[in-house]
């Protein structure tokens, strides 16, 4: 049913997309957004209760509703799946972006890869030349892809997967909306969701992280990994760039060490830089490259799956 569940999520989305400002979406926002307002008094611990009452609020009736189906009709229960999947999947929800860019490269539009990337990104993307566009959406579509479909496939696997799904989902954005804003940076309020996103996202990270590998340039994925990911801030974030460009031979992302200069007052350069990690330029082409990995690493996770499904079944 899971295998069923996700092939179908898959090609109803492939037909009629999700759209960002769907009105699920949009309810979900404002609900965090008034816990937010209402709990907020300064301190991690009303971080931590606004985090259960939204998580709890919308992943517990999920169960129920499943368990309900369940009872009913295991046809029930697949259409749930189903519903719910095409609900937390994000496949196609951003691609117009990754798409115009590629496209306004292509035709020599700089100024309009600009304008839909600081759309996507929300940077400021003034004075940006072709190699920073591109390996900006590059990453962007990396990030979107792993959190928007290979973090919600690996907790659809779960027990009660759609409630999982859900859960996952809901802890991404709450780590995102509670921290990202300006006016939240310095909060307490948003530490715990950060913190349990990080072990939520901990495994999914590293298997899309495999997964890219696997279908990519292996060795030279595994090495960035081993030897560049703790250059990010964000583990995460950097374990997937990092394999990510890795697989696809570009270098990618900004690093804190990137522009740090050795000051060891031994060393016999002071001013040396500390190695950037190894690969090519991002260029438009490394758009298309990541599409390919994309799809091939999407390939892969469902032919394991369907492998999964059939050996269960036996």
């Amino acid at each position: 049913m899971t295998f069923i569940s996700i092939l179908l999520a898959l090609l109803i989305e492939q037909i009629k997309p999700l759209r960002a400002d769907n009105p699920v979406y949009t309810q979900i926002q404002q609900l965090a957004h008034k816990i937010e307002e209402s709990f907020n008094a300064g301190a991690a611990k009303h971080g931590r209760l606004g985090w259960w009452i939204v998580v709890g609020v919308l992943t517990v009736p999920t169960a129920l509703i499943y368990w309900l189906c369940m009872k009913l009709n295991p046809l029930a229960g697949l259409l749930w799946n189903v519903f719910i999947v095409y609900m937390t999947l994000g496949f196609r929800r951003y691609s117009h972006y990754f798409t115009s860019i590629q496209l306004a490269l292509s035709a020599g539009d700089d100024d309009a890869a600009r304008r839909h990337l600081a759309e996507w990104a929300h940077i400021d993307t003034t004075g940006m030349d072709v190699p920073e566009i591109s390996r900006l959406a590059v990453e962007r579509s990396l990030i979107a892809t792993h959190r928007n479909v290979f973090g919600v496939f690996f907790w659809f696997l779960m027990p009660v997967g759609p409630a999982c799904a859900v859960m996952y989902r809901v802890s991404e954005y709450l780590a995102r909306a509670w921290s990202e804003p300006e006016h939240m940076r310095n909060e307490a309020f948003g530490e715990y969701a950060r913190k349990v996103f990080y072990w939520i996202d901990w495994l999914p990270a590293r298997l899309t992280a495999v997964a890219f590998a696997i279908v990519g340039n292996f060795e030279d994925a595994v090495y960035s990994w081993r030897n560049y990911a703790d250059r990010w801030k964000d583990e995460a974030m950097g374990i997937i760039l990092s394999a990510g460009g890795g697989a696809l031979g570009v270098r990618l992302g900004e690093p804190e060490e990137k522009a740090l200069i050795i000051s060891d007052p031994d060393a016999e350069d002071e001013n040396a830089e500390i190695e950037s990690q190894p690969g090519a330029e991002a260029t438009p082409r490394s758009l298309q490259s990541v599409v390919g990995l994309v799809w091939r690493a999407l390939l892969l996770w469902m032919l394991m799956l369907a492998i999964l499904s059939f050996a269960v079944w036996l």
